[in-house]
C-alpha cells in the first residue's frame, strides 16, 4: 500500500471517529429517524393492517408491509447525512480542514461510512420492533446475508446521493428538505400495497421506479415470495445510484475545494 493511500485510509478512518462521535453526543436527529419507520410500522400494522390485509390477500399483513419499512428507515438514514453534510459545509469546519494536511477524500468517506453504520443500527432497531409485532420471516441464514447486503447497498447508494444534497444545499433546513421524497417513494411502490391495485399511471410509475424491485427481493428473499427478474433490477438500481451519488458529490466537494 503506498503512503498515499495510507494516509488516505488513517485521514477517513479519523473523519469517522469524529462523525461517530458526533452522533454519540447528538442522538436526537438518528433517534427521530429511526422512530419514524416505527411509528409507520406501527400505524400500518395495526391501524389499516386488518383492512389492507384482506384487500390484498395477504395472510399477516406484518409480513407484507415488514420490508417496504425497512427500506423506508434505509432512506430515512440519508437524512442524516444530507444536514451533516452540510453542517459542516456552511459552519466553516471544512475551511479549516482545507488548511490542514488532510486526504482530500477523507471528508467524504468519514460521513458515508458513519451514516451506514448509524443507519444500519437503524435498520436492526426497526427489525427488532417488527419481530415484536409479530413478523415472522422464514428465511435461511444464506437469504437473511443476502438480504442484509442488500439493504447495505442501498444505504450506500442513498448515502452518496446525500451526500451530493448536502453540498449543494444552502442551508442545514433546505438540506433536511430535499431527501424528503426519497423517505416516502417506496410508499408509491410495493411497499404497502401492491401495484396492481393502483390506478393505471401510478401503477405505471410504481412498477418502474428503484424502490419496487429493490422492495421485491427483500419480500422473496425475507419471506419466500417469488423474486423474478427483481433481484437483478434491484442490484442494477444500486449500482447507478450508487455511481451517480458518488460522482456527483466528488465532483461537487473538489470544485468547491478549488474556489
Amino acid at each position: 500500500m503506498s503512503s498515499v493511500t495510507t494516509y488516505a485510509v488513517s485521514d477517513s478512518l479519523t473523519m469517522l471517529r469524529r462523525n461517530l462521535k458526533h452522533a454519540q453526543r447528538y442522538p436526537s436527529l438518528t433517534f427521530a429517524v429511526v422512530m419514524m419507520p416505527v411509528m409507520m410500522l406501527l400505524l400500518f400494522n395495526y391501524a389499516f393492517g386488518g383492512a389492507l390485509g384482506l384487500g390484498i390477500g395477504a395472510g399477516s399483513y406484518i409480513d407484507y408491509v415488514t420490508p417496504g419499512i425497512l427500506l423506508m428507515a434505509a432512506t430515512s438514514g440519508a437524512l442524516v447525512t444530507a444536514i451533516g453534510v452540510c453542517v459542516d459545509m456552511t459552519e466553516g469546519i471544512v475551511n479549516r480542514f482545507r488548511t490542514m494536511a488532510i486526504s482530500r477524500s477523507a471528508f467524504l468517506t468519514g460521513h458515508v461510512v458513519g451514516s451506514v453504520i448509524q443507519t444500519a443500527i437503524g435498520l436492526v432497531l426497526v427489525l427488532a420492533a417488527a419481530l415484536a409485532m409479530g413478523f415472522r420471516p422464514n428465511a435461511t441464514p444464506v437469504e437473511w446475508l443476502a438480504a442484509a447486503a442488500l439493504l447495505v447497498f442501498v444505504v450506500l447508494a442513498l448515502t452518496w446521493l446525500a451526500a451530493g444534497i448536502g453540498l449543494v444545499a444552502k442551508t442545514p433546513e433546505s438540506a433536511s428538505n430535499i431527501p424528503m421524497p426519497l423517505q416516502f417513494m417506496p410508499f408509491i411502490g410495493s411497499a404497502i400495497v401492491p401495484p396492481d391495485s393502483m390506478p393505471t399511471a401510478l401503477r405505471w410509475f410504481a412498477e418502474y421506479q428503484p424502490f419496487t424491485p429493490i422492495i421485491e427481493t427483500l419480500r422473496g428473499l425475507l419471506m419466500g415470495t417469488e423474486i423474478g427478474g427483481s433481484a437483478v433490477a434491484a442490484l442494477g438500481w444500486c449500482v447507478a445510484l450508487t455511481g451517480i451519488g458518488y460522482l456527483w458529490a466528488r465532483r461537487t466537494f473538489y470544485r468547491t475545494a478549488r474556489g
